[in-house]
């Protein structure tokens, strides 16, 4: 079997973001020997719902909106300043809602100073009420993704070209620095047709997630078959790195067709309210 990533799931949000504390869980998911580490994203959350949650079967949020929320980038870079080997990456970030030049800027900080170990995933966000609280449109963020996918990207070879759209004007002749220490990939994140062609468009690989209890590698492999498909209608081929983002109790078995399916990384769970929980998780995995 093809060896797969394992990442563990720092505690940015919920009681365990300050029982444990970023910080500590990092170094003690590097210390068991996890690959990489992983972070969420949300700025704002309401206290009533009314979008549908895409990654639960009846839709509903499973968190509670009162827990506190760390700020994605403050996180990853308190991961990566306390660690020394693992990836530091976002599950996923919610990039049309956030200004391109700003974030591109902060992403390169921190991957410079992590020595170049920071994978983003970049998504397009579902929760409207958080783009109202940010006075962002929701309408149109598709398109934004993809535009300030491309935005960050130049801003990321130190020297970005003039850039003007009906979403972002840039003038020429700025300078954008640091740069990324190296390749920084961007993960783009999604379970939709609409995300799986941008997967094939534009990124460097794709952020899947799937519930435990309902892991399914025949829909990523034919979810990776739409995203060649996309691939070739660019002119590019087809991203190779597939990272699955797993909620709940993972069933280490699953990993042989897993990788099969073609995934290369896998992001679980881990119980923080276990003092022991991240070494528990580790051990079965072979992280």
């Amino acid at each position: 079997m093809t060896k797969i990533g394992i990442g563990a799931k720092l505690p940015s949000s919920g009681p365990a973001a300050r029982r444990v504390g970023i910080g500590a869980a990092a170094r003690a998911a590097e210390a068991a020997g996890f690959d990489s580490v992983w972070v969420s994203d949300h700025v704002v959350m309401p206290g009533e719902v009314g979008s549908r949650y895409p990654f639960a079967s009846g839709g509903e949020t499973p968190w509670d909106p009162e827990e506190p929320w760390y700020d994605a980038l403050v996180a990853m870079a308190a991961a990566a300043a306390v660690t020394e080997r693992v990836e530091v990456g976002v599950a996923v970030l919610v990039v049309p809602m956030r200004n391109p030049v700003v974030l591109a800027k902060q992403l390169a900080s921190v991957d410079a100073i992590s020595g170049g170990r920071v994978a983003v995933g970049a998504g397009a966000g579902w929760l409207a009420e958080e783009f109202e609280a940010l006075q962002v449109p929701f309408d149109g963020r598709g398109r934004r993704l993809d535009e300030w996918i491309g935005l960050m990207r130049d801003c990321w070879s130190g020297t970005p070209r003039a850039h003007a759209s009906d979403h972002y004007r840039l003038p020429g002749g700025m300078h954008c620095y640091p740069r990324p220490a190296g390749p920084m990939p961007i993960l783009v994140g999604g379970m939709s047709s609409a995300a799986l062609r941008r997967v094939g468009r534009l990124g460097d690989g794709w952020l899947a997630q799937q519930d435990a209890g309902s892991v399914d590698p025949g829909v990523l492999e034919r979810s990776r078959a739409l995203i060649a498909s996309a691939a070739d209608s660019a002119g590019r081929a087809a991203p190779r790195r597939l990272v699955l983002r797993v909620t709940g109790q993972f069933d280490s078995g699953r990993l042989p067709e897993l990788a099969a399916a073609g995934v290369t990384d896998v992001v679980v769970d881990v119980d923080w309210a276990d003092p022991d929980g991240v070494r528990r998780a580790a051990e079965p995995l072979g992280a």
